[in-house]
């Protein structure tokens, strides 16, 4: 491989360790290395809330991670348990971002997940010292004294090599940096035995490069690249790419989607069995959904609904749930799309306990008049449009909760439950 063709860069990958913990432990004076907390979503259910977030020395002592449960804690009266703050994250994420321009020109930063970023700082690492280990320790120090919270930085020649280092190599390091360069790939990147430790590869994906007989990175990196994509396309590709360190992307190129797509999903707070209960948290959502494409000036001419059976359901049919799309003719109507995301539901349920309800909206086009159909109430579309767009502006400027359909009141609604939530948990009394 001819590294001399290939971008050459300095980036940094920055994460915040154990974010949300981190931010909980800094609000009540503690240490986020040394204190034992976890943040676990408010669920009144028979699973428990989530943990979303465990201190590392929680994770170290009672082996907790990210997808616990509430009945996988502890009796241990060490162990602090607070509910999400979602606003405070938003806005120590922001400050640390800010933070970031003070190293790199903001176009520059790519703000990858509310707890990782990615910083180009090719032109600019050497006005702050004489090694790029040197320029990390300083963005570490800065954050840490102003905001109290500690970040890992992953460092490479690119955003692949970057992120690498950081998911790899920077926790066990130190001074929580990682670092990987085009010489370094033999030895950094080929020997890593484990597949799903690399950006980009889940469980999924690994169990197709098994049948292909690719088991760690050297295996990858030393595949027939022809084979890789007849097998898996170009995603397989992409990863021959990753193992041998290479990545060509460009933060100041905009991104571009084929197709576009609106969506929202819930966790229902129990186990629903009524199909009117499930029925109004479908309608609830597809009229959320629809106001987010009405925003937009757009309409939706593809429909799908995506039904998570509850634990209890899966360990009885091995079935997870399923999912459904039908093509519609193009509306943004509230009313249309609940009507046919609940024909959707009635056709495939079969009175399964559901956990998980979600809806997207497909096949999107510019909102631009409204076609009249002779077999259909024309007047009504018309009062309907108006309805619609009245309804959002009362919410834009109120709130969620300002309106409401009346059915949002009856048993098993989640709309007023929701109003308030920022990324479907608690956002917090204040930014505070």
């Amino acid at each position: 491989m001819d590294y001399d063709e290939e971008p050459h860069g300095v980036y940094f990958f920055i994460d915040n360790k154990s974010f949300y913990a981190s931010c909980e432990s800094v609000k009540r004076g503690l240490n986020p290395l040394r204190s034992i907390l976890v943040v676990m979503s408010e669920q009144a259910n028979t699973n428990g809330g989530l943990i979303l977030a465990a201190s590392p020395m929680a994770k170290k002592l009672f082996g907790i991670s990210n997808v616990s449960r509430q009945r996988d804690l502890p009796n241990d009266p060490r162990l602090l348990i607070v509910p999400p703050r979602m606003n405070l994250y938003i806005k120590k994420n922001l400050q640390i971002n800010d933070i970031f321009t003070e190293f790199t020109d903001e176009n520059n930063i790519l703000p990858y997940s509310i707890d990782e970023s990615l910083l180009d700082m090719t032109h600019t690492w050497h006005l702050f010292g004489n090694s790029l280990r040197n320029v990390a320790l300083k963005i570490q120090e800065e954050v840490r004294s102003r905001l109290g919270l500690y970040t890992t930085v992953g460092i490479g020649d690119n955003p692949v090599q970057a992120k690498i280092a950081l998911d790899v190599y920077a926790k066990h390091d130190s001074d929580l940096v990682g670092e990987i360069h085009y010489k370094d790939v033999p030895n950094k990147i080929w020997n890593i035995q484990k597949l799903t430790s690399v950006w980009g590869i889940g469980k999924r994906t690994a169990a197709n490069l098994n049948h292909l007989g690719i088991y760690n990175m050297n295996d990858l990196a030393h595949a027939n690249p022809y084979l890789i994509k007849e097998k898996m396309g170009i995603i397989g590709l992409q990863l021959f790419a990753t193992a041998w360190g290479i990545d060509r992307s460009n933060l100041r190129q905009p991104m571009h989607t084929k197709d576009k797509s609106y969506s929202n999903s819930q966790v229902l707070p129990k186990d629903y069995t009524s199909r009117s209960e499930i029925e109004i948290v479908i309608k609830e959502v597809a009229s959320q959904v629809a106001s987010r494409i009405r925003n937009h000036h757009l309409q939706t001419g593809c429909i799908t609904l995506f039904i998570g059976f509850s634990f209890a359901t899966k360990q009885v049919t091995g079935s997870s749930g399923f999912s459904q799309s039908m093509k519609i003719n193009p509306t943004d109507d509230s009313y249309e799309l609940g009507r046919d995301l609940t024909e959707l539901f009635e056709r495939n349920w079969n009175g399964e306990m559901i956990r998980n309800i979600g809806v997207e909206y497909g096949h999107l086009s510019p909102k631009v008049g409204e076609q009249l159909d002779l077999f259909r109430d024309n007047q009504r579309t018309i009062k309907q449009n108006v309805l619609n767009k009245t309804g959002d502006q009362i919410r834009k400027q109120f709130g969620n909760a300002a309106l409401l359909n009346a059915n949002s009141l009856c048993n098993g609604a989640t709309a007023i439950s929701r109003s308030n939530l920022v990324g479907g948990h608690n956002g917090g009394n204040s930014y505070e």
